[in-house]
């Protein structure tokens, strides 16, 4: 099984390290910083291989030079960001796969809060490393990419299988499922979590990773089909696209 540890750092981020113990190869995922990722790499004895980011942003990228000069790593990010990407070695663009090991990601594009965003999904683990193209009952801003590139970004995940555990690169569930309230304040199901949600963050506990499943039963940008979601926007029968931009629209006035 590939270990996964995540790290939080600064206001609201997570790093994420990924070991195959058999290799010995281990990833970060968008390192913001690179001493925590070193120390735990001194404390595991692990050595850093390969960086994996999803997008261009200094809060993902911020490590990767000093960590690329102390370990001698690789750095796998999006093709288009290249030129916006801290010592890119390889760039990779949708349905390019990378390894670890022999575990392997399947590189998911997903434009929307970024132009270049990609996402990394590793198919037999079950697990994907979604940036900030998805969070826990939320999805990222559009700071250079349309609604429609995020919607069709967003149901390329909705596809994937259940099951898959979903790691995002920001503790925004909170406020992130208040607002959902407000567009489904009668989801039962989201209720229900938010109760969950609310006791984590209170012990100071981590609300991430999450399910496919659970998003498609409580994040409002998977659930522009939801005619309770639509009665509350006023936008019943719409176009989805056009119910995922006013949802998100709503977001950002929240």
């Amino acid at each position: 099984m590939l270990a996964i540890l995540q790290l939080p750092v600064l206001n609201d981020n997570y790093i994420y390290l990924l070991h195959d113990p058999v290799s010995g190869e281990t990833a970060v995922v968008d390192p913001a910083v690179a001493q925590p990722v070193l120390d735990v790499l001194k404390q595991k004895g692990w050595q850093l291989t390969t960086i994996l980011n999803t997008h261009h942003h200094a809060d993902h990228v911020g490590g990767n030079l000093e960590l690329k000069q102390k370990t001698g790593c690789t750095v796998i990010a999006p093709l288009s960001d290249q030129n916006r990407i801290p010592g890119i070695d390889r760039g990779v663009v949708d349905d390019d796969v990378i390894t670890l090991g022999k575990h392997s990601a399947r590189v998911i594009s997903t434009p929307g809060h970024t132009s270049g965003h990609v996402v990394y999904h590793f198919t037999d683990d079950n697990t994907l490393f979604c940036g900030d193209t998805l969070f826990v009952m939320g999805c990222g801003r559009l700071f250079e990419g349309t609604a429609e590139q995020m919607w069709h970004s967003l149901q390329k995940l909705k596809a994937l299988p259940a099951s898959t555990q979903i790691y995002c690169a920001h503790e925004y569930t909170q406020a992130n499922g208040r607002f959902a309230l407000t567009v489904e304040p009668d989801n039962r199901k989201l209720q229900q979590r938010m109760e969950v949600i609310n006791q984590l963050r209170a012990n100071h506990l981590p609300t991430v990773p999450s399910t496919i499943k659970q998003e498609l039963a409580t994040n409002p940008f998977f659930r522009e089909d939801s005619l309770a979601l639509q009665e509350t926007i006023k936008r019943v029968g719409k176009n989805p696209v056009e119910v995922f931009a006013e949802v998100r629209r709503l977001k950002d006035c929240f």
